[in-house]
């Protein structure tokens, strides 16, 4: 019976050990395949069509400067990345241990309060660095 309780808790950790490993590897990319270089990593749709920056816009480079343990040049690139994975691997660590206690759901599910809470920051924040008064939010 113990080694069928064991069997059904690798099995419920599958999917949190997928994600970390999918994690971990696009860290590495990063960290290895340096994104300040200009074009290493083709540029970004929405500014190449409007010139303007949008949300995710220095997110890559963010993730370079953590992984190279610089946490004030990845807030330069996109201050809103560092709390993004804060967020991120918070949640994923709870959902690990759901999992591990059997409860089977996803990693994040978020209220319809919480989205629109979520997708206003993102435009705001797409707008404010957007403006001559916040660029300096713009990606450096």
């Amino acid at each position: 019976m113990e080694l069928e309780a064991v069997a059904r808790r690798r099995r419920a950790l599958a999917a949190p050990v997928g994600v970390a490993a999918v994690a971990v590897t696009a860290a590495a990319v990063l960290h290895f395949r340096d994104p300040h270089s200009a074009g290493s990593y083709g540029v970004c749709p929405m500014y190449a069509l409007t010139g303007l920056w949008c949300p995710a816009c220095g997110g890559l480079r963010a993730v370079n400067d953590l992984t190279n343990l610089d946490l004030g040049a990845a807030v330069s690139s996109n201050v809103l990345i560092v709390p993004f994975i804060a967020v991120l691997v918070i949640a994923w660590i709870g959902w690990t241990v759901r999992r591990w206690k059997g409860t089977r759901d996803r990693m994040i599910v978020l209220r319809p309060t919480v989205t629109i809470v979520v997708l206003g920051v993102l435009v705001a924040f797409t707008v404010v660095r957007n403006t001559p008064w916040g660029s300096w939010l713009a990606p450096a």
